[in-house]
């Protein structure tokens, strides 16, 4: 199948967003953490009023709630709002890092302030990159409780022609996930995120040309960040993950850690016997 033909980023125009902001209110409820923590099957009962939520349970406060009949044919919003209107058609998450100031806590009312900082164009092996940095921080009673970065990228469809990646190394710890289509859906629900390479396999498979439903990124962060948290005993301080190849549903996908090195813990996912999809690293001060 040829690859369509993609517009190539005015990056001038798309660079107006720097410094962009937009401001977001919500609540951890109790619903929240207990349907969150049924999602990530966490151990032991889900946290009640005043306890601490999970962690990265903040990726799904706050998000934009347009109209379904504002959504573009991806199920995102429409292009050209708090975002820039890059012309690409895949929208990935490619990475980011989440510093830990304090902890929100189950009823805690929370503000997050998002601000652009970056919209960079690149050429890659395929096409044309466009990368959008965007900070946040998250605010529950007045204070910092995290700061985050994301890595947004923008890309055209894959043409197929890439050199073989090596395959994973084999963790010093390991634990073997099922990341089904009831898995995906439930996390993209929790998250509110309408885009359909999660939950649409027509549209994954005939639209995007997926070999399935996409795992997605920041799942792929959390389920990271909380094996990390059950090897060291303690949720991390700060965590970092970047995103290197695709999962998809019909994958065998393991989490792997290695040694702990001080106060660091280098994690990854990999399907079987496939590269590092996402590699991460938790830190403990």
């Amino acid at each position: 199948m040829a690859t369509p033909a993609v517009p190539e980023p005015d990056i001038d125009q798309l660079r107006r967003w720097v410094g962009r902001e937009e401001t977001a209110e919500d609540i951890v409820t109790a619903d929240l953490a207990r349907k969150f923590h049924a999602t990530l099957d966490l151990p032991g009962p889900p946290p009640r009023a005043g306890e601490a939520a999970p962690r990265l349970i903040h990726f799904c406060l706050g998000q934009p709630a347009a109209p379904t009949a504002a959504l573009g044919p991806d199920g995102h919003p429409e292009r050209g709002g708090f975002l820039p209107p890059v012309p690409l058609p895949r929208r990935m998450w490619a990475g980011g890092s989440v510093a830990f100031d304090g902890e929100l806590r189950v009823g805690d009312a929370v503000r997050r302030v998002s601000r652009i900082t970056d919209v960079v164009a690149k050429q890659g092996r395929t096409g044309p990159l466009c990368f959008v940095t965007v900070e946040h921080v998250i605010e529950a009673g007045g204070r910092a409780a995290v700061r985050e970065r994301q890595d947004l990228v923008y890309r055209g469809p894959d043409s197929g022609a890439k050199a073989p990646a090596p395959a994973a190394e084999p963790g010093r710890h390991r634990r073997r996930v099922a990341a089904g289509a009831p898995l995906l859906f439930r996390y993209s629900a929790l998250t509110f995120n309408g885009h359909r390479i999660h939950y649409d396999r027509r549209h994954a498979t005939d639209v995007e040309f997926y070999p399935g439903l996409v795992v997605h990124g920041p799942l792929q962060a959390t389920l990271l960040c909380h094996f990390a948290a059950a090897i060291r005993g303690t949720p991390p301080d700060r965590f970092a993950f970047r995103s290197h190849s695709t999962l998809f549903d019909g994958d065998a996908i393991t989490l792997h850690a290695g040694e702990a090195e001080g106060g660091t813990l280098r994690l990854w996912t990999a399907r079987e016997g496939g590269p590092v999809a996402m590699a991460a690293e938790a830190g403990w001060t």
